[in-house]
């Protein structure tokens, strides 16, 4: 099967229209263990066979390991490899946490760890992974920009920022791409809503379309809720999502009414409520590109189906009407 392609116009190259988010590979989701590191090697590997050149990770990923799992299953292979820095990921309460340092020594630090973990000389595409509220993001950007001229990356991104704080770095240095979370149940990108900071987003998926940039959902599945086949009474502990407000209680079971809206749409196209999950997210905008996470295989070769799909506009009216989601993201 052939896989669709979006541009990234400041890498000057073209990449599958469906990349793959490495987080779940053995952080968040799964255990940070010798059987993870060997799962996710194999779906890496798949991944590629398939067709997908475009992989996400971050050095916060447990702690720099993710980023050695992507950097050993994709090595020599042309691909576009997007890293992060700036937060600080921990496990030390059983549960993913994260806090975020901007600074401009740590920023540079991180880029020579992950090259060094990547075992590559030059990063694709580099993010802020958070705005740090104790740094200008004017100086994050700009220790960001200058590994730009040394050579280290090739473009920077930007992820969960406001059209205010993308405009602001802008200003320094091109923003080739943002990162934020979209999907049928999470619009705040599109401008109906606030990053988890409280700050109102602004539109922009259209703000990164108007400068040549491109849009990276993450999570456009709903963290696997979206799917309709995730359990959310039988995730483990360990497992973040038992903390988010949208996979709890009665908010759970009132947000399947999002799932009925997916799979009324998947019924007539004979598929899948996460692949029409996924054909919403590409109908956004040619220059949005999703990149949900998996460790299997089969769901894999399922996500790749929603390229080759068209919503018509009646499709589209049913999903954008679907209701609200219960709760906050976090």
């Amino acid at each position: 099967m052939s896989i669709p392609t979006r541009r990234i116009p400041a890498l000057d190259r073209d990449v599958s229209a469906i990349g793959l988010g490495c987080m779940g590979i053995n952080w968040a989701y799964a255990r940070d263990d010798a059987d993870s590191a060997r799962t996710g090697s194999e779906i890496l590997a798949h991944a590629l066979a398939s067709g997908i050149d475009f992989f996400d990770t971050s050095d916060a990923y447990a702690a720099g390991e993710n980023e050695k799992i992507v950097g050993n299953a994709v090595a020599d292979a042309d691909v576009v490899i997007a890293t992060k820095a700036g937060l600080i990921g921990s496990m030390d309460s059983g549960k993913p946490t994260l806090t975020r340092n901007g600074r401009p020594d740590h920023l540079r630090k991180a880029c020579d760890d992950s090259l060094r973990r990547l075992g590559i000389d030059t990063i694709d595409l580099y993010y802020l992974h958070r705005v740090d509220d104790q740094v200008p993001i004017e100086e994050s950007w700009g220790a960001l920009s200058d590994l730009v001229a040394a050579g280290k990356v090739r473009a920077l991104g930007l992820s969960e920022v406001t059209v205010e704080q993308a405009e602001a770095a802008h200003s320094i240095h091109p923003v080739a791409a943002v990162q934020s979370e979209l999907s049928v149940w999470t619009r705040d990108a599109l401008g109906q809503g606030n990053t988890p900071d409280g700050a109102a987003v602004g539109n922009i998926v259209d703000w990164t379309r108007d400068r040549d940039a491109v849009f990276v959902a993450f999570s456009p599945l709903g963290r696997g809720f979206l799917t309709g086949s995730l359990d959310t009474a039988a995730l483990p502990s360990s497992d973040f999502r038992t903390t988010l407000p949208r996979f709890t209680g009665s908010a759970a079971q009132q947000n399947e009414a999002i799932v009925d809206a997916l799979a009324s749409v998947a019924d007539r196209h004979a598929t899948t409520p996460a692949a029409i999950a996924l054909a919403w997210v590409l109908a956004q905008g040619q220059h949005v590109i999703p990149i949900p996470g998996t460790t299997k295989a089969t769901h894999l070769d399922a996500n790749l189906l929603a390229a080759q799909l068209t919503l018509s506009a009646e499709d589209l009216e049913i999903l954008d009407g679907a209701p609200a989601a219960v709760g906050p993201r976090y």
